[in-house]
């Protein structure tokens, strides 16, 4: 039965009302509320659940990120102060961008949310001056004071001044206007002695601090405070009130949203490895055709996962369009040595022409799955690349991993032959050793960027500083490829054809 003009009035009254209470709770039906054409993704529910702990002070310090035109500011700056403002109307509040003008304006957005009657309806008790007001309390572009309480609200540049009163809640949104700005020494520079000698002088035990801005080089302020170690960075791979609760008081909890999935999915992002974070808006597709153009400022801008190039191990790879003709198709694989670590398997073919020392890679298997997902990966792998030979390096359970490809290729009649040896040589020692020759020698497919993005990432940002990489799971194999080919070479092996193998 039909609901009559009154009835549907009424209801419709109701559910208003609910969610006006639940507003005064909960950021993210605040922001559906006061913000109407806003339709929340998934990443977006994850997003402001984590900003609603930092709003309810379960996070002291928090840092976010994630690519252009995805609501970071409209959740982490808009809509976060303005609900704060009515959650605990108390509140010294100050936001930082990059332009005092920048700042100004985002001040003025937070007033204009203030005013609407949806706010005045969720925290009937907040007063902050209008356009007119002539009372004691500031009311200017750059400060704001709450009428009937403590509360207010700064909006100041980068390298502005903050005196006045201490800072409970300091918020820095885009303290880097572009790419080059943040990769300005000058720049760079001024930000930290701005944060250090100003901004910090005005924080007390109790203050928060909330940094939100695209990265644009490893050298920015959020690099400083995670080579301090004052940074944690939450990969959903841990229960996320764990982590918060082990964080020290002047750590930060890190969370970032790649535009393309990298990993696994997990607790704060379910997605698959390369799916976008908001296809309907920014596709796959679109994603990858913007990163083929530069994928260096890709990395940093959508990413969140700037690379300064000084330091790097690696210069930029030679690559190919067409293969030359092959003698032999040959694989290296090194299983992963601990649960965190990366299986690592590379196919590549070696030229017929022997004056040709470049090694072409065609395939590439790179993941932290488990051995009994990357085990049938592996002998599929091998199986689809007409792999003629491999190594599988035997530490670390790599022998037992051998022996269980070897059966899988039985069953799907591959014809690879699969061995596997013991390195005992000093790792590190090896990939710097063999790293000019790796970039001689190693060959990629031109599109190598788009077919295996995790790999490329690890690959192109890997430093010569060993304690700064995480992991050396890839530069192991291009080395150990580089290392068997020499071997071959040296000792003069007579090359096992592929024709001579009866496999063509």
């Amino acid at each position: 039965m039909a609901l009559t003009d009154n009835e549907a009035r009424e209801l419709e009254k109701l559910l208003y009302l609910n969610d006006i209470e639940d507003s005064q709770d909960g950021l993210l039906v605040f922001t559906k509320t006061t913000f109407k054409k806003f339709v929340p993704k998934e990443f977006h529910i994850k997003f402001y659940d984590i900003l609603n702990r930092f709003a309810h002070k379960q996070i002291k310090n928090l840092i976010t990120s994630m690519p252009p035109q995805h609501g970071k500011s409209e959740g982490a700056t808009r809509r976060l102060m303005s609900f704060i403002a009515g959650l605990r109307p108390d509140m010294k509040m100050a936001l930082i961008c990059y332009a005092a003008t920048k700042a100004e304006k985002f001040g003025r957005e937070i007033m204009s949310i203030m005013r609407e009657k949806e706010y005045r309806d969720i925290f009937p008790h907040v007063q902050y001056p209008e356009r007119g007001y002539t009372g004691a309390k500031a009311n200017t572009n750059t400060e704001r004071e709450s009428i009937n309480s403590d509360g207010s609200m700064k909006f100041v540049g980068v390298i502005g001044p903050l005196t006045g009163d201490p800072v409970d809640i300091l918020a820095m949104d885009d303290l880097y206007k572009d790419w080059k700005e943040a990769n300005s020494p000058l720049v760079q520079e001024n930000v930290w002695d701005w944060y250090i000698s100003v901004a910090d002088s005005r924080l007390h035990n109790d203050s928060q601090q909330l940094i939100t801005f695209t990265r644009w080089s490893d050298n920015d302020l959020i690099a400083k405070l995670i080579k301090l170690g004052l940074v944690v960075l939450y990969d959903g791979s841990e229960d996320l009130d764990d982590v918060i609760a082990n964080l020290r008081n002047d750590q930060f909890l890190m969370i970032n949203f790649p535009a393309l999935k990298v990993g696994e999915p997990n607790e704060i992002d379910p997605r698959k490895p390369g799916e976008a974070l908001w296809p309907e808006k920014h596709s796959q597709s679109k994603l990858e055709s913007t990163r083929a153009k530069d994928p260096d400022k890709f990395e940093c801008l959508h990413q969140g996962n700037p690379v300064n190039k000084k330091g790097l191990m690696y210069r930029k790879f030679k690559t190919y369009k067409e293969l030359p003709e092959f003698k032999i198709i040959k694989n290296r694989t090194d299983t992963a040595d601990t649960g965190s670590d990366y299986l690592c398997s590379i196919n590549y073919k070696v030229p017929l022409n022997s004056n040709d020392i470049h090694k072409y890679v065609t395939d590439v298997l790179f993941t932290n799955e488990p051995m009994e997902v990357t085990e049938p990966q592996t002998a599929a792998l091998l199986k689809r690349g007409n792999v003629n030979k491999s190594w599988v390096e035997s530490n670390n359970g790599g022998r037992g991993f051998a022996r269980n490809v070897k059966k899988l290729l039985k069953l799907m009649k591959g014809k690879t032959i699969v061995e596997w040896f013991h390195q005992g040589n000093n790792k590190e020692a090896r990939i710097f050793a063999e790293s000019a020759s790796v970039n001689e020698q190693i060959v990629f497919p031109e599109d190598w960027h788009i077919r295996w993005p995790e790999f490329y990432q690890h690959i192109t940002t890997y430093k010569k500083v060993f304690k700064e990489n995480k992991f050396d799971d890839g530069p192991d194999v291009l080395t150990g490829i580089i290392e068997e080919e020499s071997k071959t070479n040296t000792t003069h092996t007579t090359e096992v054809n592929a024709n001579d193998l009866g496999l063509f």
